[in-house]
């Protein structure tokens, strides 16, 4: 099994792999959605797959996946059930993010690395969500913190096995962000059974409470000021947003795949089916340049290619929500029962709009880098 691991499954292809995946997670996802029960048995599928730990490098036990072979798995798996592919995905993110560090030297990055490929390790994190400022109080005491906090739409809370979030702690010069990884089995640590959503039903992005959890000084990866801009993000966003906005190009293009098939029992669509295509067509490229732009791993952390991550984003969010609107067009009332796969897609594919950036923070972020960096 462990040659499967990291040489068998590789040559094969994740993405067929990924594909077979999608077809078994289909024959589910309409009860997952309808129950809003978290995904087990698809999370359960994934790791005897080992696609938990895809991406982390042969040499340290992993698959060898490249960042773009994990956005095409992502993407595939979207094609079953939406709610697993986006919480894979932010699963999938920040072990990639220990890629990009241990590709350039970090020693604490490989070894989390190993213990993912060894064990099989599941990840959620609250990352994005608390943004700039966090959330929470981390004191400090003998040996680490003491962290007290609620985080929320931690996706895949319930399988995970490790908890990536921050917290707010005084620093020497004022308020600081620590990040840090820690067990979920910690003591303290308490998921909610609140995710009770429009969509993404079944991806378990219930609130985390930490309650006085000790966070020791050798789990924190990273520091910054609170509320300001820090390069930290320039490392993260790239990396992340393909990944995620994978997932829901996955959807538009199972979306685009009932259009055609109603097209062709339906006289009259052809102007609608090219009007579909181009839209999936601009959220393909969309994707495909964020992914390009990461150049696995290999791009320079710059607030300038973090716009152009973000622009492209908002790109691909648009591109996305026009598909299933058509297919909601075309299929018309069928496609407005609970049930329907149609009716679904709609409700999934809304949830785009809150990663980061949504579309009004993301024109005002960038409006405000172009003024300040570029002629």
């Amino acid at each position: 099994m462990e040659q499967l691991k990291t040489e068998t499954m590789h040559l094969a292809g994740w993405r067929d792999t990924a594909t077979a995946l999608a077809e078994r997670f289909g024959e589910s996802a309409a009860e997952y959605d309808r129950s809003g029960e978290f995904v087990f048995a698809h999370y359960q599928a994934l790791r005897e797959a080992h696609f938990f730990s895809i991406a982390v490098p042969v040499e340290l036990g992993g698959g060898g996946a490249s960042h773009e072979e994990v956005c095409d798995s992502t993407r595939l798996i979207a094609r079953g059930c939406g709610s697993t592919a986006l919480a894979y995905a932010m699963h999938s993110h920040p072990v990639c993010l220990n890629v990009f560090k241990y590709k350039r030297g970090d020693a604490k990055a490989e070894q989390t690395l190993r213990r993912i490929a060894e064990k099989e390790l599941v990840i959620a994190g609250t990352g994005a969500n608390d943004w700039l400022e966090s959330s929470g109080h981390a004191g400090k005491v003998e040996g680490g913190y003491r962290v007290t906090a609620t985080k929320h739409f931690v996706s895949g809370a319930p399988a995970a096995n490790v908890l990536v979030t921050s917290s707010v702690t005084e620093g020497e010069q004022g308020p600081e962000i620590i990040h840090f990884s820690i067990p979920f089995a910690s003591e303290g640590i308490h998921i909610g059974n609140n995710w009770n959503t429009l969509g993404m039903r079944a991806t378990g992005s219930h609130d985390v409470t930490l309650d006085q959890v000790f966070v020791p000084d050798a789990a924190i990866v990273a520091r910054r000021p609170r509320g300001v801009w820090h390069p930290v993000w320039d490392a993260i966003l790239p990396i992340a947003m393909p990944i995620i906005v994978a997932a829901y190009t996955g959807l538009a293009e199972q979306a685009y795949g009932l259009i055609v098939e109603q097209a062709k029992k339906t006289a009259g669509q052809d102007g609608l089916v090219g009007e579909a295509t181009n839209a999936l067509t601009n959220a393909q490229i969309a994707l495909k340049d964020m992914i390009r732009l990461c150049d696995n791993y290999q791009f320079q952390p710059d607030k300038g290619l973090t716009n152009s991550i973000l622009v492209r984003k908002t790109l691909a969010t648009k591109a996305v929500q026009q598909v299933v609107e058509l297919g909601a067009t075309l299929i018309g009332g069928p496609g407005f029962f609970k049930g329907h796969v149609m009716e679904r897609l709609i409700r999934d594919s809304r949830a785009m709009h809150f990663h980061p950036l949504p579309e009004r923070r993301q024109v005002e972020f960038t409006g405000q880098y172009v003024t300040e960096h570029c002629l």
